[in-house]
């Protein structure tokens, strides 16, 4: 299957999922960004439930600007604020120390553009779960594509379908039970090298 998707912040499950299950992948980087959705923005189980980490971009003055163009800002110390909420979230989760010396890097190094981040993130990602992937990006954004599956939909962070995925055992299972859906760093540090297996026996529900 050939799919087109957009490179997202540590994607969640349903982004991996169709991911991991595809044989080509198109990396969507020329439509226009859009506030709240998962470019900018990740899930994670901390203490108290689900936990957004938002990395702060530089809005333009006009009105569109590609997604592909759009600055961090770094004036805010999001990374150091990720990272602890990571530490807190996940230090005693049976496999983040394995692979805590692949991601510290990410949160330590300046970061300039949004899409290039979300990309290395992905690349490590991919380190992790030793998955190759067949992958390129736009040249042009196009509203219908008709030789692949559309996974762009996945990106709305307000208009989020639900899917109905396996469970597996979360850190804080026993206080707020099961939350689907996740980063994909939940699903690592949690499952291990069995996140892979995890991932290529979902599958998603299609657009409604």
């Amino acid at each position: 299957m050939s799919i087109i998707i957009h490179p997202t912040y540590f994607p969640n499950i349903a982004h991996l999922v169709a991911i991991v299950n595809a044989n080509e992948i198109k990396f969507e980087v020329d439509d226009n960004f859009l506030k709240q959705t998962y470019r900018n923005r990740t899930y994670i189980y901390g203490a108290n439930g689900k936990l957004a980490l938002n990395i702060p971009v530089i809005h333009s003055q006009k009105n569109r600007q590609k997604y592909r163009d759009v600055k961090v800002f770094n004036e805010e110390k999001w990374q150091s604020l990720h990272w602890k909420s990571l530490l807190s979230a996940y230090r005693t989760s049976p496999f983040f120390e394995y692979y805590e010396d692949e991601l510290l890097p990410l949160f330590t190094k300046k970061v300039d553009y949004i899409l290039d981040f979300n990309l290395k993130c992905l690349d490590v990602i991919c380190d992790c779960l030793q998955l190759e992937l067949n992958m390129s990006k736009t040249q042009t954004y196009q509203k219908h594509i008709e030789d692949k599956t559309d996974y762009r939909y996945l990106v709305n962070a307000k208009k989020e379908q639900y899917q109905n995925f396996d469970t597996y055992t979360q850190v804080f299972n026993d206080k707020h039970g099961f939350i689907p859906n996740l980063s994909i760093l939940d699903l690592l540090f949690n499952e291990g090298p069995n996140a892979l297996n995890y991932l290529e026996s979902q599958i998603i529900s299609p657009l409604l």
